[in-house]
C-alpha cells in the first residue's frame, strides 16, 4: 500500500496542475491548444504498440485494445479539429485566374454601363 502514495500523490498534483494551467487559458486560444494536444496524443499509440509486445493475458488484451481506440479517437479528432480551425481562416477569393481578372461576359456589361452613364 505505501508503495501507491507517491504515485497516487503524483497523479493528483499533475491534476491540479493541470486544471489550473488550463484555467488560466483564454478562450480564444483554448481550441488550438487542445487540438494539438490530442494530435500529440499519438503517443499514447506509441506506447500501446509497445505495451502490446509484452501483453500476455486476455485483460491486457482489453486495455490495450481500449487504448488503442481511445488514442487513435483523440488523435482524429485532434486534426478533425485542427482541419475546422484552418477552414475558418481561408480566404473566399475566387481561385481561378479568369475569375480574378473577371469574366469576358463581365467585362462586356461592365463596359455597356459604362457607355450608357
Amino acid at each position: 500500500m505505501e508503495e501507491l502514495v507517491v504515485p497516487i500523490t503524483m497523479f493528483i498534483l499533475a491534476l491540479l496542475l493541470g486544471v489550473e494551467v488550463i484555467g488560466k487559458v483564454p478562450a480564444t486560444l483554448h481550441t488550438p491548444l487542445m487540438s494539438g494536444a490530442n494530435s500529440i496524443h499519438g503517443i499514447v499509440i506509441v506506447g500501446v504498440v509497445i505495451v502490446a509486445a509484452h501483453a500476455d493475458s486476455p485483460l491486457s488484451y482489453v486495455f490495450i485494445f481500449l487504448a488503442a481506440v481511445l488514442g487513435t479517437m483523440n488523435v482524429v479528432g485532434g486534426y478533425v479539429v485542427t482541419d475546422r480551425m484552418l477552414e475558418m481562416f481561408k480566404s473566399s477569393a475566387p481561385k481561378k485566374k479568369e475569375d480574378a481578372e473577371g469574366s469576358e461576359s463581365d467585362k462586356k456589361n461592365a463596359a455597356k454601363k459604362g457607355k450608357a452613364l
